[in-house]
C-alpha cells in the first residue's frame, strides 16, 4: 500500500514538472496566430544560413518572421517571403540582408531601413538585397590565395 502511494506522488511530480514546463515554452515562445502582420518578398541570391520560422529584425529587433523559401527556376534565386508586424513600416529603398547572430549562430533576415518616404505595401518586394556570406567560402578563399588587395 505505501508503495502505491509513493509511486503516485512521483507520478504526480512529473506531471507537475511537466505542465511546469509547457507553462514555461508557452510564455517564452514568440508563436504568431494568423492575421497578425503582412507578407513582403526578398529575393537573394544564396539564402544559407536562413529557415521557415527564422527572425526577420530590424536594428536587432525582431520584427518578424520568415515564412517561405522557394527557388525561382528562371533566375535561380531563393525567394523569400516573411511577416512583418502590423505596427511597423519599411520603407521602399530598404535593404534586406542576411546576417548571423554569431560566429556559430543562426542566420536572419536583417532590414536595414531607407530613407524613403514611401512604404511597401503588403505583397511587394524588397528590391535591395545583400545574400549571405558562407564562412567556408571565406576560409577556401583565403586558403587558395585570394586576391589580397
Amino acid at each position: 500500500m505505501a508503495s502505491n502511494a509513493a509511486e503516485t506522488l512521483i507520478g504526480a511530480v512529473v506531471l507537475t514538472a511537466a505542465a511546469g514546463f509547457l507553462v514555461y515554452a508557452a510564455n517564452t515562445a514568440d508563436v504568431r496566430v494568423g492575421g497578425q502582420g503582412y507578407e513582403l518578398v526578398a529575393k537573394f541570391r544564396k539564402a544559407e544560413g536562413i529557415d521557415v520560422g527564422g527572425d526577420v529584425r530590424i536594428a536587432g529587433v525582431k520584427v518578424g518572421s520568415i515564412s517561405s523559401m522557394e527557388l525561382d527556376r528562371k533566375t535561380y534565386f531563393a525567394t523569400v517571403t516573411f511577416t512583418i508586424d502590423d505596427d511597423v513600416t519599411v520603407p521602399d529603398d530598404s535593404l534586406a540582408k542576411i546576417t548571423s547572430a554569431s560566429l556559430l549562430g543562426d542566420s536572419y533576415i536583417a532590414i536595414d531601413p531607407g530613407a524613403s518616404d514611401l512604404m511597401l505595401e503588403p505583397g511587394e518586394e524588397v528590391i535591395y538585397t545583400q545574400s549571405s556570406v558562407s564562412i567556408g567560402d571565406l576560409i577556401g578563399k583565403f586558403i587558395h590565395g585570394a586576391d589580397t588587395n
